[in-house]
């Protein structure tokens, strides 16, 4: 419904009503509501919020003169309705109102990382002031979906051990299929928590969803993997990603965290002739976590190996990174088989270049083997006709 009281509301983007939800289902714990003044600063210089590791200050402050305005002239106890896109989501009781240091806020929920576009979009989002109290938001019932959907999967199959493993699958490439089989080895369940941007992909979440879900039901124990979204908010940014995925991933039920080695929020470094990573600075999250080698094609052992066991240099080796994987479907390219499932590139590039054949029928005709009946043809069905021929040897 729309506001009637315009003047007395703070006025929020998506990102900022997901986060609510998040904490507000219980999914930040021990973080329960949004910080003060006091719990800003402590967090700030310790990282440790009632005992256990929390990276970044919960808070609350909205961009804007307008929100600015709002919150100068806020008192205690007053109620502030929370709107976005001219619509009430929720309400929040003024506990206290103050300032912060709005640099210092933006380099905390970064991490360090300062010159990504998400970067950018997170510094306009944040204002000079905060403001803490109960609050409650309603409409997002995702987050209430996940937790539901986790229980029923731990339920049915009776589930001791379940393990989470976050990735956006762009593109769904051989490096993750062969990192969820290795992991569905180890435990009971597996939940792939698909990250869903806010903001405008060329690969959208609907598309990645679906990539994934024809490899679970096609080429997985289905009843053993569970696909569920995460919203990807400016709070999972930089080097506090990985510290947040754990609380969010234990917090849903889950015992064990799954990750690359060559994921950038890791922090990886030597200690003592030791690898360590960020998690090994962790306080009070009792989560396993798992760091899976990296996964190459090496042309001399013909496959896909872990860069621990592969003999041959890295010169032999093809690396699975998803941005120069993604650079042959946004040119409109059949990436090569050992690189993503043919499957998988089929529906990708059908997707994002619908109705691409001007003649697909003539295309059928000329080029692809038939048993003589006329039939109505697909984009899809097309790349994979001609991935088989890629993949013909004889004449080469």
């Amino acid at each position: 419904m729309e506001s009637v009281r315009k003047n007395r509301a703070l006025y929020i983007d998506k990102e900022a009503l997901s986060v609510l939800a998040l904490c507000q289902e219980g999914l930040l714990a021990p973080v329960k509501g949004l910080m003060n003044a006091k719990e800003m600063q402590e967090v700030d210089r310790s990282g440790i919020y009632q005992g256990k590791t929390f990276p970044v200050p919960f808070l609350l402050s909205p961009s804007g003169q307008k929100n600015e305005q709002v919150l100068k002239n806020a008192h205690k106890g007053e109620v502030l309705e929370l709107i976005c896109d001219k619509k009430v989501y929720g309400k929040i009781v003024v506990d206290e109102v103050f300032p912060i240091d709005r640099e210092h806020r933006f380099k905390k929920i970064m991490g360090g990382d300062l010159s990504s576009p998400k970067a950018h979009a997170t510094y306009k989002r944040l204002g000079n002031y905060a403001v803490c109290g109960d609050y409650v938001v309603s409409e997002f019932e995702d987050v209430k979906e996940v937790k539901r959907k986790i229980k029923e999967a731990q339920e049915a199959i009776g589930a001791k051990h379940t393990a989470a493993l976050m990735l956006s699958a762009k593109p769904l490439h051989r490096g993750h299929e062969r990192i969820i089989r290795l992991t569905l080895d180890e435990t009971d369940l597996l939940v792939l928590f698909l990250l869903k941007p806010y903001r405008t992909d060329i690969m959208d979440y609907s598309l990645r969803h679906k990539t994934l879900e024809y490899l679970v039901e096609n080429y997985l124990p289905k009843s053993r993997v569970l696909i569920v979204p995460l919203e990807d908010t400016y709070l999972f940014a930089g080097g506090n990603e990985m510290i947040l995925d754990a609380i969010v991933a234990q917090n849903l039920g889950c015992d064990k965290l799954v990750t690359g080695a060559n994921h950038a929020g890791l922090s990886m470094y030597y200690d003592r002739n030791q690898m360590r990573s960020i998690f090994d600075t962790l306080k009070g999250i009792d989560i396993d976590i798992k760091i899976m080698s990296e996964f190459v094609y090496c042309n001399m052992c013909r496959t896909l190996v872990s860069t621990k066991t592969c003999p041959h240099g890295h010169h032999h080796h093809i690396t699975y990174h998803s941005d120069s994987i993604f650079e042959f479907f946004r040119l409109g390219l059949l990436p090569p088989a050992v690189l993503v499932r043919k499957e998988i590139s089929a529906i990708i590039l059908s997707e994002l270049f619908p109705n691409r054949f001007k003649n697909l029928e003539r295309l059928y005709y000329d080029m692809m083997p038939s048993e003589g009946l006329l039939e109505e043809r697909s984009d899809e069905e097309f790349y994979l006709k001609l991935m088989d021929l890629y993949q013909t040897s004889s004449l080469t």
